[in-house]
C-alpha cells in the first residue's frame, strides 16, 4: 500500500510518498503559497515525479493542516454558532461566550439559548427537558445560525439528555451541523462548552479544506481514501474530521514528533521541530505525543479538550535578527516562505537566523553569498540561538536526567552536534519533512476521559467498560477492529467529589483499515 502524506505550514508544504514498509520513496518541500492548494497541488507533482509512482498506486491521502487554527486566530470563515446549554435551574451565572475576545464573539453572530435539564456528578438528573422549550430555541435559531453546539451539566458523565436535544433539533433545522460537548471535552462546563462552541464554528472550514484536498487530489489523478492529521499523532477518516474539525488544531507538531518517533525509533525523547518561523518542542513517550493536562487557550479561548504537550518559542530559520541599542534581538517577526527572497544571503536585505548561522560557520546552503554578512558578528549571535533552544528543551522536561534529543524540521540544521540536557542529539535521515512523514504514517485512535462512581460496579468493570468505549471509537474513525491496541489507561480517584468516584483515560489506536 503506497501512502501520500502532506503537512502544510506556515512557510513550507512537505509532502512524502511512502512505501507499504514505510520507506520514504520521495519527498517534497515547497513555499506554502496564499491559495495553501497551488503549494499542495505543487508538491504532489514533485513528488509523483521524484518516486516514478503511478498516481493509481496510491491507495491513502493524509493531510496535516493548520487551517482551522489559521481560522480562529485570523477570525475568517467562521459559522454563525447557535448555542445550547442544558442546565436550568442552575448554570446561568457565567454566560456562554463570557471571557471570549470580543472581535471573536462578533465574527460568530451567536445565538445563544439556556434550557432546562443538566445532571449531577452521579448521572442524577438536575431536571428533565421542556420540548417546548427546544421548539422556542429551533425558532430562535431559524435562518439565523449555520451550525450548532450544545453542552450539557456534567454530559461527560451522562450524554443521554445532549443526544436527545441533537435528535429534536436535527428533526426541526435538518442539515445543520450540530457539535456535542460530551464527545469533545471533558469536566469543567466552561472550557467544555468554549471546545464545542469552537468546533461548531470550524464546520464550514474543514469541509473547504477536505474539498479542496480531494481537488488537487483528483487532478493529478489518484484516487486514494482521504485522512486528517489529528493533535493526538493519530489520523481520522475524512467524515470523522466533518464531525470534529477541532481536533485538527496542533496537529502540526503532533505530525512531527510522530515522524520523529518513526524517523529515530526512539519511543522516549524530546523533539525539537525547527521550522521557518516557531520552534515546537514535545515530548514522545512510548512513541506518541505526551498530552497536557492543562487548560488550553485557543485564539484566547480557554479550553479543556485533548491537546499535546507542546511549548513553542519565536525561532526558525526565517526568524528576524536586529540591532536593538547595544544588543541583538531574536525575533519573534520571521520572513516566513519569503526565506529565500529576503535573507541577506539571497540577495535579500534582511539579517535572518539562516544568515547568522552561515556567517559562523554551522550552516551550509547551496547558492548563498556569505560575504553579505561578513561585518555582522555571527560569533557572538548564535551562542543566543542555542541557549533559546536548550532552555525550551529544559522547560519539557519533567526530571533533571538528560533525554535523547531529536531534531527535526527544515531549520534543524541551525542547530550544533551537542545540546545541554540531551544524552544525545539525533539528526535522522528526512528529517525536514517528519511533519509530512508523521501525517502518513499515523494510526487510528479512540479516547475516553470520564467520570464513574463505584457504587454499584467494580472498578474492573468500569475500566473494561472504558476500554470498550475507546475501541468502538477508534473503529468509528476507521481502525481496523482486529488490530487495535491500548497505548494509554489511567484512573484517578476523586476526593473532592462526594462518593467513590474515579476519572479514567482510555485511548485505544489501530491501523487504518484498507
Amino acid at each position: 500500500m503506497i501512502r501520500l502524506g502532506i503537512d502544510v505550514g506556515g512557510t513550507n508544504t512537505d509532502g512524502v510518498i511512502l512505501n507499504s514498509e514505510n520507506k520514504v520513496l520521495g519527498s517534497s518541500k515547497t513555499a506554502t503559497t496564499k491559495d495553501i492548494f497551488t503549494g499542495i497541488q505543487k508538491t504532489i507533482k514533485t513528488l509523483l515525479e521524484e518516486s516514478n509512482i503511478n498516481a493509481d498506486e496510491i491507495k491513502v491521502a493524509t493531510l496535516g493542516t493548520t487551517h482551522c487554527t489559521n481560522a480562529i486566530v485570523e477570525r475568517k470563515a467562521l459559522n454563525k454558532v447557535g448555542i445550547v446549554r442544558i442546565c436550568l435551574p442552575s448554570g446561568s451565572t457565567v454566560p456562554p461566550l463570557l471571557g471570549w475576545p470580543d472581535d471573536l464573539v462578533e465574527k460568530l453572530e451567536a445565538e445563544t439559548a439556556l434550557v432546562h435539564g443538566g445532571y449531577e456528578f452521579n448521572g442524577t438528573p438536575i431536571s428533565q427537558l421542556d420540548f417546548a422549550e427546544l421548539k422556542q430555541v429551533a425558532e430562535q435559531f431559524r435562518g439565523k445560525v449555520d451550525s450548532i453546539a450544545i453542552s450539557g451539566v456534567f454530559s461527560p458523565v451522562l450524554g443521554d439528555q445532549e443526544k436527545e436535544v441533537a435528535a429534536f433539533l436535527e428533526k426541526e433545522l435538518p442539515g445543520t451541523p450540530i457539535s456535542l460537548s460530551s464527545e469533545i471535552g471533558t469536566i469543567g462546563l466552561i472550557e467544555r462548552e468554549n471546545a464545542t462552541i469552537l468546533n461548531a464554528a470550524l464546520m464550514s472550514t474543514i469541509s473547504h479544506v477536505t474539498k479542496g484536498f480531494e481537488r488537487a487530489l483528483n487532478d493529478e489523478g489518484i484516487n486514494a481514501s482521504i485522512y486528517l492529521g489529528q493533535n493526538d499523532g493519530t489520523l481520522m477518516t475524512n467524515s470523522f474530521a466533518q464531525k470534529y474539525p477541532i481536533f485538527t488544531i496542533a496537529c502540526g507538531p503532533t505530525n512531527s514528533i510522530r515522524g520523529a518517533a518513526h524517523l529515530s525509533q526512539e519511543p522516549n525523547a524530546i523533539v525539537v521541530d525547527i521550522g521557518g518561523t516557531t520552534t515546537d518542542i514535545g515530548v514522545l513517550s512510548n512513541s506518541f505525543p505526551r498530552q497536557t493536562s492543562l487548560a488550553v487557550e485557543v485564539g484566547g479561548v480557554r479550553t479543556n479538550y485533548r491537546m499535546p504537550d507542546i511549548y513553542s518559542i519565536g525561532f526558525g530559520g526565517g526568524t528576524r535578527v536586529y540591532l536593538q541599542g547595544d544588543s541583538w534581538k531574536i525575533g519573534p517577526e520571521s520572513v516566513g516562505y519569503q526565506l529565500t527572497e529576503k535573507a541577506l544571503v539571497f540577495g535579500g536585505d534582511e539579517l535572518t537566523t539562516t544568515d547568522v548561522a552561515i556567517g559562523a560557520g554551522y550552516m551550509e546552503i547551496e547558492n548563498t553569498d556569505v560575504s553579505q554578512v561578513a561585518d555582522i558578528p555571527c560569533d557572538k549571535i548564535y551562542p543566543d540561538f542555542v541557549t533559546m533552544v536548550e532552555n525550551a528543551i529544559d522547560r519539557m522536561k519533567t526530571s533533571a536526567e538528560d533525554l535523547p534529543v531529536v531534531l527535526v524540521g527544515g531549520g534543524a540544521a541551525l542547530m550544533p552536534q551537542s545540546l545541554k540536557g540531551a544524552s544525545r542529539v539525533i539528526r535522522p535521515d528526512h528529517a525536514s519533512v517528519a511533519n509530512a512523514i508523521g501525517a502518513a504514517l499515523g494510526d487510528i485512535s479512540g479516547t475516553v476521559e470520564r467520570i464513574y462512581t463505584l457504587e454499584n460496579r467494580s472498578h474492573q468493570e468500569i475500566l473494561e467498560e472504558a476500554k470498550a468505549e475507546a475501541i468502538q471509537t477508534a473503529i468509528e474513525a476507521g481502525a481496523n477492529p482486529n488490530k487495535i491496541d491500548i497505548i494509554q489507561l489511567e484512573d484517578f480517584p476523586l476526593a473532592y467529589l462526594p462518593g467513590n468516584a474515579i476519572l479514567v483515560r482510555v485511548k485505544a489506536a489501530g491501523p487504518l483499515l484498507i
